[in-house]
């Protein structure tokens, strides 16, 4: 048997997955399920739509929107889609759009875009600068532990601060 000195694919990013590829999850009772819902950025003008939710399992947590670019910005097809920590964005309080204010119809134009690949820490971090927001310091024990993934920035008064926003399917006939 031939050895190779290929590396072993890293499992960087697979902490985090589609909310749709999780047949036995659900968003939770009480937390609104923003997909397909309007995204706005500081300039009030739509730029996409939420496409899906990209979660991490083990926390129960939502970390990014995945968002469709819209294509009336005329960007490549391949290149439509981009991620945004939910602590970015908030919810509208009465109608179904999402605001970004560290973004607009232009700035989105730069923005690192999404390939439904992995998701690499060099990709979050790349997020993060494009957002102009701090990366981590070597010391924060948990990447998400910072405020561009605080979910209550995002859900605000339209879900109690106590619920999770995803679940597993009847867990409530489970209890």
């Amino acid at each position: 048997m031939e050895t190779t000195t290929d590396p072993i694919p890293s499992g960087e990013g697979m902490h985090l997955r589609r909310l749709r590829d999780l047949s036995d999850f659900e968003v939770a009772d009480g937390s609104p399920d923003v997909r397909g819902w309007t995204v706005r950025g500081s300039d009030g003008k739509p730029f996409g739509e939420v496409h899906e939710l990209i979660v991490e399992l083990e926390a129960l947590k939502v970390r990014y929107l995945d968002v469709e670019l819209s294509s009336s910005l005329n960007v490549n097809k391949y290149e439509r889609h981009i991620l945004l920590p939910i602590g970015v964005a908030a919810l509208d309080e009465e109608g179904d759009n999402v605001f970004v204010p560290s973004l607009n119809s232009e700035t989105v134009l730069e923005y690192p875009p999404y390939t439904e690949i992995q998701i690499t820490r060099a990709y979050e971090e790349a997020m993060l600068r494009a957002l102009n927001l701090p990366l981590p310091a070597a010391s924060v024990q948990h990447f998400y532990d910072q405020p561009g993934y605080n979910e209550q920035n995002f859900y605000q008064g339209r879900r109690p601060a106590a619920a999770d926003a995803f679940r597993r399917r009847n867990q409530q006939l489970e209890e």
